[in-house]
Protein backbone atom coordinates (compact mmCIF):
# COMPACT_ATOMS: atom_id res chain seq x y z
CA UNK A 1 0.00 0.00 0.00
CA UNK A 2 1.00 3.27 -0.91
CA UNK A 3 1.05 6.41 0.76
CA UNK A 4 -1.30 7.93 -0.63
CA UNK A 5 -3.10 4.61 -0.28
CA UNK A 6 -2.80 4.67 3.91
CA UNK A 7 -4.05 8.13 3.88
CA UNK A 8 -7.22 7.51 2.58
CA UNK A 9 -7.58 4.77 4.57
CA UNK A 10 -6.81 6.05 7.67
CA UNK A 11 -9.40 9.08 6.93
CA UNK A 12 -12.04 6.91 5.75
CA UNK A 13 -11.96 5.26 9.11
CA UNK A 14 -11.84 8.48 10.97
CA UNK A 15 -14.97 9.33 8.28
CA UNK A 16 -17.00 6.72 9.18
CA UNK A 17 -16.77 6.58 12.97
CA UNK A 18 -17.45 10.36 13.20
CA UNK A 19 -20.57 10.85 10.33
CA UNK A 20 -21.84 7.28 12.13
CA UNK A 21 -22.02 9.34 15.74
CA UNK A 22 -23.28 12.61 13.96
CA UNK A 23 -27.26 11.24 15.46
CA UNK A 24 -25.65 12.85 18.71
CA UNK A 25 -26.03 16.11 17.23
CA UNK A 26 -29.07 15.47 15.71
CA UNK A 27 -27.73 15.46 11.82
CA UNK A 28 -27.75 11.74 9.53
CA UNK A 29 -24.71 10.39 8.62
CA UNK A 30 -24.33 12.32 5.08
CA UNK A 31 -23.86 15.49 7.03
CA UNK A 32 -21.28 13.65 8.94
CA UNK A 33 -19.26 12.43 6.07
CA UNK A 34 -19.76 16.47 4.30
CA UNK A 35 -18.04 17.52 8.07
CA UNK A 36 -15.47 15.13 7.46
CA UNK A 37 -14.79 16.43 3.86
CA UNK A 38 -14.21 20.09 5.03
CA UNK A 39 -12.12 18.85 7.68
CA UNK A 40 -9.86 16.81 5.97
CA UNK A 41 -9.68 19.75 3.45
CA UNK A 42 -6.55 21.69 2.41
CA UNK A 43 -9.00 24.39 1.09
CA UNK A 44 -12.23 25.86 1.40
CA UNK A 45 -14.75 24.35 -0.30
CA UNK A 46 -17.40 25.66 -2.78
CA UNK A 47 -21.08 23.98 -2.59
CA UNK A 48 -20.28 22.64 -6.26
CA UNK A 49 -16.74 20.89 -4.89
CA UNK A 50 -18.39 19.51 -2.09
CA UNK A 51 -21.17 18.06 -4.38
CA UNK A 52 -19.01 16.75 -6.82
CA UNK A 53 -17.05 15.01 -4.21
CA UNK A 54 -19.82 13.43 -2.13
CA UNK A 55 -21.89 12.43 -5.24
CA UNK A 56 -24.83 14.87 -3.26
CA UNK A 57 -27.76 16.83 -4.68
CA UNK A 58 -27.21 20.75 -4.65
CA UNK A 59 -29.97 20.47 -2.34
CA UNK A 60 -29.23 18.14 -0.04
CA UNK A 61 -25.43 19.59 -0.17
CA UNK A 62 -27.37 23.23 0.69
CA UNK A 63 -29.16 21.97 3.50
CA UNK A 64 -26.22 19.68 5.41
CA UNK A 65 -24.15 23.24 4.90
CA UNK A 66 -27.00 24.92 6.76
CA UNK A 67 -27.39 22.39 9.12
CA UNK A 68 -23.69 22.35 9.90
CA UNK A 69 -23.59 26.45 10.37
CA UNK A 70 -26.35 26.59 12.30
CA UNK A 71 -24.55 23.35 14.63
CA UNK A 72 -21.44 26.31 14.51
CA UNK A 73 -19.36 23.42 13.24
CA UNK A 74 -18.61 25.46 9.49
CA UNK A 75 -18.16 28.78 8.94
CA UNK A 76 -17.90 30.92 5.25
CA UNK A 77 -14.76 31.73 4.51
CA UNK A 78 -13.27 34.78 1.81
CA UNK A 79 -11.08 33.80 -0.80
CA UNK A 80 -9.89 37.05 -2.92
CA UNK A 81 -11.73 36.53 -7.07
CA UNK A 82 -13.97 33.53 -5.71
CA UNK A 83 -17.78 34.77 -5.83
CA UNK A 84 -18.97 31.70 -4.56
CA UNK A 85 -19.42 30.56 -1.04
CA UNK A 86 -16.76 28.98 0.57
CA UNK A 87 -16.96 27.06 3.68
CA UNK A 88 -14.59 25.89 6.34
CA UNK A 89 -14.54 23.60 9.33
CA UNK A 90 -14.61 25.64 12.72
CA UNK A 91 -12.16 23.57 14.84
CA UNK A 92 -12.94 24.50 18.17
CA UNK A 93 -14.27 20.97 19.43
CA UNK A 94 -14.76 22.04 23.02
CA UNK A 95 -16.76 25.35 22.28
CA UNK A 96 -19.09 23.04 19.70
CA UNK A 97 -19.43 20.64 22.38
CA UNK A 98 -20.48 23.34 24.79
CA UNK A 99 -23.01 25.51 22.09
CA UNK A 100 -24.63 22.02 21.33
CA UNK A 101 -25.04 20.98 25.24
CA UNK A 102 -26.12 24.69 26.18
CA UNK A 103 -28.50 24.84 22.94
CA UNK A 104 -30.18 21.32 23.56
CA UNK A 105 -30.75 21.23 27.55
CA UNK A 106 -31.46 25.30 28.18
CA UNK A 107 -34.41 25.34 26.46
CA UNK A 108 -35.56 21.72 27.70
CA UNK A 109 -34.97 22.55 31.61
CA UNK A 110 -36.85 25.86 31.20
CA UNK A 111 -40.00 24.25 29.20
CA UNK A 112 -40.07 21.59 32.02
CA UNK A 113 -39.05 23.57 34.94
CA UNK A 114 -42.34 25.99 33.96
CA UNK A 115 -44.44 23.01 33.50
CA UNK A 116 -43.63 21.40 36.63
CA UNK A 117 -43.89 24.95 38.46
CA UNK A 118 -47.36 25.20 36.98
CA UNK A 119 -48.29 21.41 38.04
CA UNK A 120 -47.21 22.25 41.67
CA UNK A 121 -49.06 25.29 41.86
CA UNK A 122 -52.43 23.34 40.81
CA UNK A 123 -51.77 20.42 43.08
CA UNK A 124 -51.68 22.41 45.51
CA UNK A 125 -55.07 24.21 45.17
CA UNK A 126 -56.37 20.43 44.77
CA UNK A 127 -54.91 19.88 48.55
CA UNK A 128 -56.31 22.66 49.76
CA UNK A 129 -60.01 22.62 47.57
CA UNK A 130 -62.35 20.77 50.26
CA UNK A 131 -64.90 19.22 48.18
CA UNK A 132 -61.57 17.16 46.39
CA UNK A 133 -61.32 13.72 48.40
CA UNK A 134 -59.19 12.63 51.17
CA UNK A 135 -57.53 9.96 48.29
CA UNK A 136 -57.08 12.88 45.76
CA UNK A 137 -55.43 15.10 48.47
CA UNK A 138 -53.18 12.82 49.60
CA UNK A 139 -52.11 12.03 45.43
CA UNK A 140 -51.36 15.07 45.50
CA UNK A 141 -49.29 15.70 48.28
CA UNK A 142 -47.16 12.83 46.76
CA UNK A 143 -46.79 14.32 43.41
CA UNK A 144 -45.89 17.36 44.77
CA UNK A 145 -42.93 15.54 46.48
CA UNK A 146 -41.88 14.20 43.37
CA UNK A 147 -41.77 17.17 41.33
CA UNK A 148 -40.35 19.19 44.16
CA UNK A 149 -37.11 16.75 43.26
CA UNK A 150 -37.37 17.16 40.09
CA UNK A 151 -36.87 20.93 40.39
CA UNK A 152 -33.75 20.21 42.45
CA UNK A 153 -32.79 18.58 39.58
CA UNK A 154 -33.46 21.06 37.40
CA UNK A 155 -32.01 23.85 39.30
CA UNK A 156 -29.00 21.50 39.13
CA UNK A 157 -28.63 20.69 35.74
CA UNK A 158 -29.59 24.77 35.20
CA UNK A 159 -26.04 25.59 37.24
CA UNK A 160 -24.31 22.64 34.74
CA UNK A 161 -25.31 24.67 31.75
CA UNK A 162 -24.19 28.18 33.48
CA UNK A 163 -20.58 26.42 33.99
CA UNK A 164 -20.76 25.68 29.95
CA UNK A 165 -21.54 28.83 29.44
CA UNK A 166 -18.87 30.55 31.34
CA UNK A 167 -16.37 28.17 30.55
CA UNK A 168 -15.78 27.12 34.79
CA UNK A 169 -16.47 23.77 33.88
CA UNK A 170 -12.60 24.26 33.14
CA UNK A 171 -11.52 24.56 36.09
CA UNK A 172 -13.06 21.13 37.18
CA UNK A 173 -12.62 19.24 33.91
CA UNK A 174 -9.43 21.10 31.95
CA UNK A 175 -8.95 20.87 28.34
CA UNK A 176 -5.82 19.31 28.92
CA UNK A 177 -5.03 16.19 30.40
CA UNK A 178 -3.04 17.10 34.00
CA UNK A 179 0.39 14.95 34.45
CA UNK A 180 0.15 13.04 37.41
CA UNK A 181 2.56 14.11 39.91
Amino acid sequence: MDGNEALQQARARVIEAISQNMNLYGVTPSIGRLYCLLFFSDKPLTLDEMKEELGMSKASMSLAVRSLLDLNMVEKAWRKGVRKDLYVVKDDSFQRFFDLFMKKWRPAVSMNTKAIEKTIAELEELDENEAASDEDRERAKTDISKLQNWLVYYDWLDRLIDTFESKEILDFVPMEKKEKD
